[in-house]
């Protein structure tokens, strides 16, 4: 006898199961990971700046702030005297937080805008132009890139000091202020995929190299040249060991020298770890904003991409 199934139970039937993907779970498993890694180091940061500098060591393994209060944070930002920072915990140590601030927004600022520039001038003619020498001479650049930066160092710090400028804003930007190899690259490898057909209708048209560079070849470098200027200014705001070479008074200080100082400063012998981290975290805020906001197209522009 046959048996006929009825069109509404072969419409009910489930479709058959997928097996279980553990390459995908193995891969989920480790991005997770990866994620928590880098946010925990974060999270500490803001835990202890949360906490109350004397219930620290008491509460060293404790995942959540101890002794929550906002007392080093008012220690950063000068809204607490230090009677009261010592009261809560804290090394009454202070912190000219305003001042470190302007100082690495100048420091940062100007190396980065010029660095860009100058940068962009020097690839565009290690690109574009044909000279005689121009690949052995962007060799001899690239090969700058593996001296360490520690032995300019000391040239450096004597030229600026023999010029009398140190403790000024002009010795700590001069090392960096007109380009740097990688910058170079950089943009030179963006240029080089660039395409010549506007470049060359221009010169026909009477256009110079100036006019070239200004309002075709700049125009079109937008992305990378916003990546760069970020890159750049991340590696300028975190820049230390030059800064403590030249800017050791209060007017040339920047802020991570000044962290450092207020490390340092610690009148009941030991760091005032909360106001500290609250410091680096407020340092650290510009730098997190930025890279939020142009994150996406620093990894759109790293694969160098020109117009076609």
């Amino acid at each position: 006898m046959t048996t006929f199934t009825s069109p509404t139970n072969a419409g009910r039937r489930r479709p058959p199961s997928r097996p279980f993907n553990w390459r995908r779970a193995i891969a989920l498993t480790l991005l997770t990971l990866a994620i928590a890694v880098s946010i925990l180091p974060f999270y500490w940061v803001l835990r202890t700046a949360l906490s109350s500098n004397g219930s620290l060591a008491a509460n060293s393994a404790n995942l959540l702030p101890a002794d929550f209060n906002l007392g080093a944070f008012k220690r950063v930002f000068g809204l607490q005297s230090a009677s009261e920072a010592i009261a809560e915990g804290g090394s009454g140590a202070s912190i000219n937080f305003w001042q470190y601030l302007w100082n690495s927004l100048l420091f940062s600022g100007i190396t980065t805008a010029c660095a860009v520039f100058f940068s962009s001038m020097a690839a565009y003619a290690f690109s574009r132009l044909r000279w005689k020498g121009r690949d052995a001479v962007f060799s001899l650049f690239l090969a700058t890139m593996l001296v360490p930066p520690i032995f300019t160092a000391l040239p450096n710090f004597l030229l600026i000091k023999n010029l009398g400028l140190l403790n000024s804003m002009l010795g700590l930007v001069l090392p960096y202020l007109f380009m740097t190899p990688f910058a170079i690259f950089f943009m030179r490898q963006f240029f080089l995929n660039m395409s010549r057909e506007v470049e060359e209708a221009a010169m026909l048209d009477g256009a110079k190299h100036w006019r070239i560079f200004f309002q075709i070849i700049m125009p079109n470098a937008a992305a990378p040249i916003a990546t760069l200027a970020l890159l750049t200014f991340m590696g300028q705001w975190n820049e230390y060991f030059w800064p403590l070479l030249v800017g050791t008074s209060e007017e040339s200080r920047v802020l991570t020298v000044g962290l450092g100082v207020f490390k340092s400063q610690s009148p009941q012998g030991a760091p005032d770890w909360s106001g500290l981290m609250a410091a680096t975290l407020v340092s650290a805020t510009p730098v997190l904003i930025l890279f939020a906001i142009f994150g996406k197209r620093i990894v759109n522009s790293i694969g160098f991409n020109g117009t076609k």
